[in-house]
């Protein structure tokens, strides 16, 4: 069972140093999104360098690259506790890509395709919770911060055996936005729509 994590992990890890924002950008002609704009590789980025199409096809991929190794995993019934290390590995990919300078985005949407294999219930709580906290606050860091910490409650109500792992991918993206806590702190961190209506704020 341990080669066969450790095989998932490194394999996890490949497809999440597939950066959605940069093959997208590139193969829609667009600057790229590491050194444009937020210099996030990320969907809502992609967003504001070329729209809704862009960037929802950033937005499914990096969704993919998180849930097609946990997925296979769970086939593969890995434990639990190991199909966090899976998920760890993914995210780890896409903030630290080995095919694009190791410079990647925050995670966000790696981590909720590879908590979808615990239940689409799971899924729905996380994407109303981010709903309300961007409702209420404005900010989208804080939104997604607010549905990462409370994955791990939701996973103990819907699948506790699964919790564990749970809690170490949210721990991963919370670290992963501490220069947006920063900010939040600091009260220089900017809300999710400007003037004009546009995204400020990347996820």
């Amino acid at each position: 069972m341990l080669p066969m994590t450790i095989l998932m992990v490194c394999v996890a890890y490949l497809c999440g140093s597939l950066s959605s924002a940069v093959i997208i950008c590139r193969l829609y002609g667009l600057p790229d999104p590491r050194t444009t704009g937020s210099q996030n590789p990320g969907a809502t980025n992609v967003y504001r360098l070329g729209g809704r199409v862009p960037a929802a096809l950033v937005l499914v991929m990096d969704i993919l690259k998180g849930t097609i190794p946990v997925y296979c995993s769970y086939w593969l019934d890995i434990a639990p506790v190991y199909l966090g290390l899976v998920a760890i590995g993914a995210c780890l990919g896409h903030i630290f890509p080995l095919y694009f300078g190791f410079k990647g985005g925050k995670a966000v949407a790696t981590a909720f395709g590879a908590m979808l294999p615990v239940g689409l219930e799971l899924a729905g709580l996380l994407i109303v919770s981010w709903f309300i906290g961007l409702f209420i606050w404005g900010y989208s860091s804080l939104a997604a911060i607010l549905a990462v910490a409370l994955a791990p409650l939701f996973t103990w109500f819907i699948k506790p055996d699964y919790t564990l792992p749970v809690a170490m991918l949210a721990l991963l993206i919370i670290v992963r936005h501490k220069a947006n806590i920063q900010r939040l702190l600091s009260g220089t961190e900017p809300r999710v729509w400007d003037k004009r209506g546009k995204l400020k704020n990347d996820r």
